[in-house]
Parts: C-alpha cells; structure tokens; sequence
C-alpha cells in the first residue's frame, strides 16, 4: 500500500538568511520524521521531502506561515516505502545552476501555460494564435531517455548550465514560434524561458513542469516514464513508481 507522500517543490524568492535557516529547517523536518534534501539559496527554496502524509503537510503549513515562502506550491505523489534514506538541508549558490546571474525569477517570473492548455494546442497543432507549438525539452539528456513529450525538442545536454550556449545556438530557428519549456517540476524551464525570452523567442514555461502535468493530464501526448532524483527512479503517467525503466 502507497502510504508515504512525496513533495517536490520549489520556489524563487529572496532569502538572506540562508545560512541560519538551514538548521531550523532541518530540526523541523527532523523532528517530523521526515527524509529528502532542501536546497537554500538567495534565489529561492527546492525541496524534495518524503514522509508521513500529516507531517509533510504540517510542515509545508509551517513554512508558508513566512511571507517569503507563502506562494510555495507542492506536486505529490505515494510510495509504498520511504525514498530517501537521509534529511539533509544544504545551502547553494542557486537552486538551479544555471551560472547566470542576471536571470532572477524572483524578480520577474516567466509566462507559463496550463497543463490543460498545452494539451489543447498539442491536439490542434497550434497555440491559441496559430502559431507552431515548439516543445523544448530542459533536462539532461539521461533524463529524457526515461520519458519525454511526443516530438520534444532535446539537446542532449548533460547539465543545465550548458543550455545557455544550446539556446543561443537555436535561437534563430526558434523565434516566430510558440516555444514551451518543460521540465520535471518546473525549476529548470523556469529559468529556461527567461533566458530565451532575453534572445528574443517567445517562450513559456510549463506550470508545473511535468509532474503537474501528469497530474492534470495524465498521459496525454506523452511517451515513457519520468525520471525523479530518488529511489524511485522514475514515475508513470499516473504518477506511480517504476524502477528498472531505462535502457
């Protein structure tokens, strides 16, 4: 039986106290029984956390009661044992290492689209405005190997800090289309779409990533399985683990 929740989630906000948050965080989720990573870092907040359903919750209620962490939005999913084996809460210079500074979601978040949106345009071929719908593909290429969009653009970078340099590789071919980048919780497309908004393509980012796609879509115009960084390995369409799936 599926009885111990999953959490992923994140959020860019400006935080200048990381180095004296991190043990309060972590004496919390301690002391809640639970196991994962929190990554803090000035930009914002990226959590992965595991555990009993009430505490998970209480915790996150917890963390909301700080203004800075309010508009914190979770993606949940079961297994039936726990997925992480340690609670550790490290601080970072980004919560995404993108090695661009200059990009800062906290100050100017990227336009997104809706899961049930983004089905509605893949199913007539076309955005709202009659432009051609470009799905770009944020992840490593590892990842993408697990699972990916139907006709995904994929770079086949190994880390994100090489996007910038593909992005502006494609830029050109890009511009003039709907482009949305997509990832497995929303972090990386986030910045993804920023930076290419800043050379010139209209870009959007999936709300929710992937995750939040599976959740209020299912499988829709989606092929394979979704890698997720803990024991699990991988979750299907509806969001159940799958070990074991890549080649």
């Amino acid at each position: 039986m599926a009885s111990v929740l999953n959490i992923s989630a994140y959020l860019f906000t400006r935080i200048d106290d990381a180095p004296t948050l991190r043990p309060v965080l972590r004496e919390r989720a301690v002391a809640a029984g639970l196991k994962g990573t929190i990554l803090l870092a000035e930009e914002g907040v990226n959590m992965f956390l595991a555990g009993d359903a009430d505490a998970v919750h209480g915790f996150v209620d917890d963390l909301r009661e700080d203004p800075r962490f309010a508009g914190l939005a979770t993606k949940e999913s079961w297994s039936s044992e726990q997925p992480f084996r340690k609670m550790l809460v490290k601080l970072k210079r980004e919560i995404i290492r993108m090695d661009h500074p200059m990009i800062r979601p906290a100050l100017s978040r990227a336009p997104a689209v809706a899961p049930v949106t983004l089905r509605r345009w893949l199913d007539q071929g076309r955005d709202d405005n009659g432009r051609e719908v470009v799905l770009l593909d944020t992840r490593n290429a590892f990842e993408v190997d697990y699972g990916a969009f139907a006709g995904a653009m994929d770079w086949r970078i190994e880390r994100f800090t090489q996007f910038p340099a593909a992005a502006a590789a494609a830029a050109a071919d890009l511009r003039g289309k709907t482009v949305v980048s997509y990832c497995t919780g929303g972090i990386r497309c986030e910045k993804a779409a920023l930076y290419l908004q800043d050379l010139g393509v209209d870009a959007l980012q999936l709300d929710g990533g992937i995750l939040g796609y599976f959740e209020h879509v299912g499988a829709d115009h989606w092929e394979g399985d979704c890698f997720v960084f803990d024991e699990r390995e991988a979750l299907d369409p509806g969001l159940a683990p799958q070990t074991g799936v890549a080649e």
